[in-house]
């Protein structure tokens, strides 16, 4: 496993992770691949260590992944529900990740509605001065580094099965559709996928995705020129795309007046077949679930495997949190 150059303690964003970090993820992750097509698929890896689940808001997918990486690595695992929990009582964010702390907790993978608790988590750890790694499993309106780097290796590993790594996207158009203003996957996304040289389509309503979201996302670091591009209309994004990651529709942005219905807004943003042959002919589709079908994207098309990678991508999500859970909990052995 490529270990000898990864130093991060914790994995809070994509926004300061180099190009060495992506790459080595990526390497870690296909060694993990291949663990799990084995018939034994158990590794001693981080066995002895304690992995505590902390999602204080609903989650299947991410939560699962988590907690079955955790098991294939040989870690104990602890899962924690908001619901069934002291913080019914009164108990703090803080004082909750301090009790699991006090039983042994080696990582803590947190996933919050509100943006930036996994870092002040993470910063209470520091200021203890105990060893325990986060992994930020999504948080607020702010980021989601797990299915960032999940959706990296899913598309790498399509290029190139043997050595997934981030120069393959370069010069690649791949387009991001659907609600980016608050969404943490897009965030991410545009995070690994400018790091690696790709051109970076993004295209939604005007309601949900404002002319002043890039420069939000990137004030401290300009986007490299000819990278980051919006668009108001769907065509100007697929034409010529390689690939197509669509988000799923929150619902409840109904209620703000966001969108005038459901079926508009598939009508001009969903994907459909129609709408990919203005893509090249080899697109592959994406989304990080749970899809509205019929809303985000044609029911037809997310079951046609020709064209899409959402099985791929939960795949891939066990393999990717393995290889964070190793890279993070390795130096603790």
């Amino acid at each position: 496993m490529p270990t000898s150059t990864w130093t991060r303690h914790h994995v809070l964003s994509l926004a300061d992770f180099t190009a060495a970090e992506y790459d080595i993820v990526l390497q870690t992750a296909a060694s993990f691949q291949e663990v799990l097509s084995r018939r034994t698929k158990k590794v001693p890896a981080l066995q002895g260590q304690v992995v505590a689940n902390l999602f204080f808001e609903p989650s299947t997918r991410t939560r699962s992944s988590f907690e079955l990486a955790a098991k294939r690595l040989s870690a104990d695992t602890l899962n924690f529900a908001a619901s069934t929990s002291s913080m019914t009582k009164g108990e703090t964010i803080l004082d909750t990740a301090k009790t699991y702390l006090a039983m042994g907790t080696d990582i803590m993978v947190i996933r919050h509605k509100e943006a930036g608790v996994p870092n002040a988590i993470a910063q209470e750890m520091d200021r203890l001065g105990v060893r325990v790694s986060v992994l930020n499993a999504g948080d607020g309106q702010h980021e989601h580094p797990s299915q960032g780097l999940l959706d990296l290796f899913t598309i790498c590993s399509l290029i190139d099965p043997a050595n997934p790594r981030l120069e393959l996207l370069k010069g690649k158009k791949i387009a991001i559709v659907g609600d980016i203003l608050h969404s943490r996957v897009a965030r991410s996304n545009i995070w690994s996928l400018i790091a690696s040289g790709a051109q970076v389509h993004l295209a939604a309503p005007p309601t949900l995705l404002p002319k002043f979201f890039a420069e939000y996302i990137f004030e401290d670091e300009p986007v490299p020129p000819g990278q980051l591009f919006i668009h108001w209309e769907l065509e100007p994004a697929l034409q010529n795309a390689d690939f197509v990651m669509t988000l799923r529709l929150q619902k409840e942005r109904m209620t703000a007046h966001l969108l005038p219905s459901l079926r508009e807004y598939h009508q001009l943003f969903g994907i459909t077949r129609a709408k990919l042959q203005r893509c090249q002919p080899n697109v592959k589709v994406l989304h990080p679930g749970p899809v509205n079908r019929g809303v985000e994207i044609s029911s037809d098309l997310m079951d046609d495997p020709e064209f899409s990678l959402i099985q791929s991508q939960v795949t891939s999500g066990v393999a990717v949190r393995m290889a964070l859970l190793y890279l993070i909990g390795s130096g603790k052995t």
